[in-house]
């Protein structure tokens, strides 16, 4: 049975100063945050990617950090993730071929919203991948056929490769999702719901939407069934 860890990415209110948007119907908007390294490739601006959410003016240009891809999404042809921080990449580092890697993103509420989507803003899962091999933990080491399945990954288009995981997705059971799934109440984006504090390892206390979430075997399979089925209302309740 796979476990699984769910953790932080894209747009917030510092990096570049917006969160993307979540809708009533569900849909929202995955957002990068900006490149703040320097780079041997050049990525894509926030111009170039086309986005619905206006990202402050001054950053419009600006080279975006397209991690984790999506191979649905503009400018990718892969699903990988890349991380140089470790306190999301020693638990993503423990998973394995098989095991599950969630991304959850703080999304700002849009008109208005149904009974399960928390307002001004709430933490969503918005992405998964089912890994297609063990998290590489030293890219150099690589063999040159592994390494190009790493090629467009954000971290390693730096001017020095400085991921301390790199993650790679099973193409066929990985994917951007259509559907936002909460991670927040109904009431407050700061307030967990059943998924962190029910399923997760964690307390959902302070800043729960910070910190990795670790699921077990038993979780990722209820969390599964949750994001498949599109039961928001087993976020908040066992029914």
């Amino acid at each position: 049975m796979p476990r699984s860890v769910a953790v932080n990415v894209g747009a917030n209110t510092t990096l570049p100063g917006v969160r993307a948007p979540v809708y009533p119907d569900g849909r929202f908007e995955y957002v990068p945050i900006p490149e703040r390294e320097p780079t041997a490739v050049a990525p894509p601006t926030y111009a170039d990617l086309g986005l619905e959410t206006d990202v402050p003016a001054d950053a419009v240009d600006s080279p975006v950090h397209l991690d984790p891809e999506f191979a649905e999404y503009p400018y990718c042809d892969a699903y990988t993730y890349g991380d140089d921080y470790a306190v999301k990449a020693g638990p993503l580092s423990e998973l394995a071929a098989g095991d599950y890697a969630f991304f959850y993103a703080t999304l700002s509420t849009v008109g208005d919203p149904p009974d399960w989507i928390a307002p001004e803003w709430g933490a969503y899962l918005v992405g998964v991948f089912r890994l297609d091999r063990d998290p590489v933990t030293d890219h150099a080491a690589l063999d040159p056929a592994e390494r190009d399945r790493f090629a467009n990954n954000a971290h390693v288009k730096r001017e020095t490769v400085d991921a301390r995981v790199l993650l790679s997705g099973d193409p066929n059971e990985s994917r951007l999702l259509d559907r936002a799934v909460p991670l927040s109440s109904r009431s407050a984006g700061a307030d967990a719901n059943r998924i962190v504090t029910g399923l997760s390892a964690d307390s959902g206390k302070g800043p729960w939407w910070r910190r990795p979430l670790r699921f077990d075997e038993a979780a990722t399979a209820e969390l599964l069934e949750i994001v498949e089925s599109g039961a928001v209302k087993r976020c908040f309740s066992e029914k």
